[in-house]
């Protein structure tokens, strides 16, 4: 539920700025959102050892993943753009399988490739039978998200999931704060109720909240089935681009959406 307001709370917010800035101000709100909660609960600072996996974690879903889906959001629709990202559990599946050694049953594989096929057909049949830039900064966002969830579904076996996400916003705070000046001295600032609701979504809920309730719930089902659960994203967001933004759907868009939706059931219903 709250990554799927993820995609309308952008596009709120590219209303108030540029996608540069929207990203740095985002990630530095929710840095400061974390590092709150961590001085509040005391919390020691990790392991040495820790540390690599948490930048993974920063460069993933912290950085590569708004930016890039930020950035796709400028000529893609949302709907069009939760679709594409219905490949992610599937990606995350791969990295998981590649960084742990779990190996899920034939019959998870099987479902969790229908529902890319699916994804990938509505993708080209949108798209005119090509891949437009917005999909290739998706299709990039895929890549960097699943690499985030993967290592930071490891490390909340760890310790606790939103320290997980806490330790990573921290760690890009000095970056997103340099950058945010950067950014909002060069692009223009127009704010209105939309851009700062949907500022402060993305970076409360989606960044913060979501990835911690996110992790957590990672850590305790395993990775693999926890990535297929998100395949129910697109469908939520295609409600929000509707009633949120006044969107008209493709007609492929629900009937992509509910295909996958099924491959769900079918993942989670599949033992390892």
């Amino acid at each position: 539920m709250s990554f799927s307001l993820t995609f309308p709370s952008t596009v709120w917010g590219l209303e108030s700025f540029g996608p540069w800035s929207l990203v740095a101000v985002r990630s530095t709100l929710a840095a400061l959102v974390a590092g709150a909660f961590l001085l509040a609960g005391r919390v020691p600072l990790p392991d040495r050892r820790h540390w690599a996996g948490l930048a993974v974690v920063a460069g993933g879903v912290v950085v590569g993943f708004p930016l890039l889906t930020t950035l796709a959001l400028q000529t893609s629709t949302t709907s069009h753009a939760a679709v594409v990202v219905g490949l992610l559990p599937l990606t995350t599946a791969t990295f998981a399988a590649l960084r742990t050694g779990r190996r899920p049953s034939r019959t998870f594989w099987f479902a969790a490739v229908s529902g890319a096929v699916v994804v990938i057909a509505f993708t080209l049949k949108e798209s005119g039978g090509a891949l437009s830039r917005g999909d290739l900064y998706l299709f990039g966002a895929l890549l960097v998200c699943a690499a985030g969830y993967t290592e930071g579904g490891r490390l909340a076996r760890l310790m606790p999931g939103w320290q997980v996400i806490g330790w990573a916003l921290v760690l890009c705070l000095p970056l997103m704060v340099a950058a945010s000046a950067v950014a909002l001295s060069v692009e223009p600032v127009h704010l209105n109720a939309h851009g700062v609701i949907g500022l402060v979504w993305v970076a409360a809920g989606s960044t913060f909240f979501g990835l911690y309730v996110w992790y957590r719930g990672m850590a305790s089902i395993g990775i693999p089935k926890a990535s297929q659960l998100q395949l129910a994203q697109p469908l939520l967001t295609l409600f929000w681009s509707v009633f949120l933004l006044g969107e008209t759907l493709p007609p492929a868009a629900p009937v992509a959406a509910v295909a996958v939706l099924v491959c769900i059931a079918v993942t989670q219903r599949a033992k390892n």
